[in-house]
């Protein structure tokens, strides 16, 4: 397994008194999961927090900026992540309030969203299709035995 950037490490040390917490590298930069629930993001050196409508407004007042970057055809694409205030990333302590918002905020996330179908194993597959048969095929036994008890 590569070595996790100074960075990174130094931001799930600030992450883990709430939680298991893990980085997965995607798009450039790194996802951060508190108990497997994305909840960060970090992006040119930058630690982007999950918010929402309800926790939206303390990360502005806070003089927070959104994540956001550019499309293809130079329009931009704000997400609901915003910077950790600089302060915050100075103890586990200093940003514990503000993961406990983005922790919130990727939980109701979470919950307003339908569930996700479990995938089907290959086995599942089979035999649930070779259950789809049986009735057709106990059929055409019926059909073939003199008595048509099968």
């Amino acid at each position: 397994m590569p070595t996790l950037p100074a960075f990174v490490l130094h931001c799930l040390e600030l992450l883990a008194p709430l939680g298991a917490v893990r980085a997965r590298r995607m798009f450039g930069g790194y996802g951060l999961y508190i108990d497997e629930v994305f909840v960060a993001l970090i992006a040119d050196e930058r630690l982007y927090m999950k918010a929402d409508e309800a926790s939206r407004t303390t990360f502005e007042r806070a003089g927070c900026e959104p994540f956001a970057y550019s499309r293809r055809d130079r329009s931009a694409v704000t997400l609901g992540y915003w910077a950790a205030p600089e302060q915050a990333l100075d103890s586990p302590s200093a940003m514990a309030p503000w993961a406990r918002l983005s922790l919130a905020a990727a939980l109701r996330a979470k919950g307003s969203k339908p569930a996700a179908k479990a995938p089907r194993s290959a086995a599942t597959a089979r035999s649930a299709g070779a259950a789809k048969r049986r009735p057709a095929a106990a059929k055409a036994s019926k059909a073939r035995s003199p008595s048509g008890r099968g």
